[in-house]
């Protein structure tokens, strides 16, 4: 079966050649050196090594102002140019005038229409179904869409099963933060479950946000920590995607490349794209509403 793995990272930009701002100069992070050769910057954005490919997609598209993860990820998970259709770029939930088009027009929702299985790979604590069985309406652009598709939303039963991946990969934070005693995995782990449950699933879809936490300033205790089992997570991932199975990594909007500034940036968005077909989609995305309808192409 023919897989889609698509592994969003919420405000990851390419940013200036700054080790002073820029965490990924400052760490040369083991899956852009090793992997590609060399960590991007603004002016050296385009990067290719073995299939894999490294590249800037516009987030600004066309609208003035900062890129924002309502519109962003709107643009990304629907095939529209969100900021242009409101005339603004807005977050960091969906603006009204789009939850029908997010309703209707979302990824997963393109490939259940054709017959095929769609998994929404994130596992969630108990305290956000009580959040989102609650009714109140502040939800990001893959909850609406999972919810409105009716796509499964894993709980802890499930992320301990091996069906679901805790959004910080490695379990730690559900143990520190929320109160529970379960055992905590590598990221390396994390990454094998998620490759695991995508060639099962003809898209497969894992949102990590801690990277616009970061950039906003939150979690500092944490920075080094978090960065560190990105790295590792997306090294794995990169290296052992499965020949049948296509990887798209993307983001919204810029803000974690300058961490000068707690805000979003108007930074070009990090993609990359590796396995089947990978050069095609690297070809065909140039701004963040090219994403759904390169890989529904496939």
């Amino acid at each position: 079966m023919q897989s889609t793995l698509l592994i969003f990272l919420d405000g990851v930009g390419i940013g200036e050649n700054d080790s002073t701002i820029n965490p990924f100069i400052q760490k040369r992070f083991k899956f852009l050196e090793e992997l590609f050769g060399g960590t991007p910057n603004l002016k050296n954005q385009v990067f290719s090594n073995g299939g894999k490919y490294l590249f800037p997609v516009d987030a600004n598209m066309g609208v003035d102002g900062l890129p924002q993860s309502g519109t962003g990820q709107t643009s990304i998970f629907c095939g529209v140019n969100a900021p242009e259709i409101i005339g603004k770029h807005f977050g960091p939930f969906p603006y009204s005038t789009l939850k029908p088009i997010i309703e209707k027009e979302n990824i997963f929702n393109s490939f259940l229409d054709k017959g095929m299985k769609v998994s929404f790979a994130n596992a969630f604590p108990k305290i956000f179904f009580v959040y989102i069985n609650s009714g109140r309406k502040r939800l990001n652009v893959t909850t609406l869409m999972a919810l409105n598709s009716k796509v499964k939303m894993f709980d802890v039963d499930d992320m301990l099963a091996g069906r679901g991946v805790s959004s910080d990969l490695t379990n730690r934070r559900w143990n520190t933060k929320l109160n529970y005693n379960i055992p905590t995995i590598t990221p390396e782990v994390a990454a094998n479950r998620l490759l695991n449950i995508t060639v099962n699933n003809n898209i497969t879809l894992f949102e990590y946000f801690f990277t616009d936490h970061l950039g906003h300033g939150r979690n500092k205790d944490e920075f080094d920590i978090l960065l560190d089992d990105l790295d590792r997570f997306l090294f794995k991932v990169i290296s052992e995607i499965h020949d049948d199975t296509t990887l798209v990594i993307c983001s919204d909007h810029g803000n974690l490349e300058n961490i000068g500034v707690k805000g979003h940036t108007n930074n070009p968005t990090i993609a990359i794209t590796a396995g089947y077909r990978a050069l095609e989609l690297r070809n065909k995305i140039k701004d963040l509403s090219d994403i759904k309808s390169a890989i529904m192409d496939l």
